[in-house]
């Protein structure tokens, strides 16, 4: 059985624990950061609360506030952003599901991967938007 739960996790079928409350809080932090930033066109704050993997894709702040502007419209300009249930994804990951409200009134779901650095600090490693269900681009 425990074989079974393991493969399964492995392969992502199943549910892994909910993050612990710091860890959950910790990552939310980040991403509020990042959504502030974003909010004011601040890019250097932004940019700073993505992980080194993210920054070697985009070198500069510019070229990372870029790329949200343009492939991830409702978490750079949002009406509402409502966090949802957070999930660890390893000893150093949580998973963080946000409800997004676009600034066209579009309801979206973003789930956000975050992992510890080195010195201990989250930073977000991944965004994977997704659109509600019935609605259209």
């Amino acid at each position: 059985m425990r074989a079974w739960l393991t493969l399964l996790l492995i392969l992502g079928l199943a549910e892994p624990a909910l993050a612990d409350d710091g860890a959950r809080a910790a990552a939310q932090a980040v991403i509020t950061r990042q959504v502030e930033a974003l909010g004011r066109d601040d890019a250097p704050t932004a940019y700073a609360q993505a992980a080194p993997a993210i920054q070697e894709l985009f070198p500069n702040a510019d070229l990372f506030i870029g790329m949200v502007r343009n492939q991830y419209r409702p978490v750079y300009r949002h009406r509402s952003f409502v966090f949802g249930e957070g999930r660890e994804t390893g000893e150093a990951g949580v998973m963080q599901s946000v409800a997004i409200q676009d600034e066209y009134g579009v309801d979206w779901t973003a789930e956000y991967s975050l992992a510890r650095d080195a010195d201990g600090a989250w930073r977000i490693t991944g965004c994977r938007l997704i659109k509600a269900p019935g609605t259209s681009a």
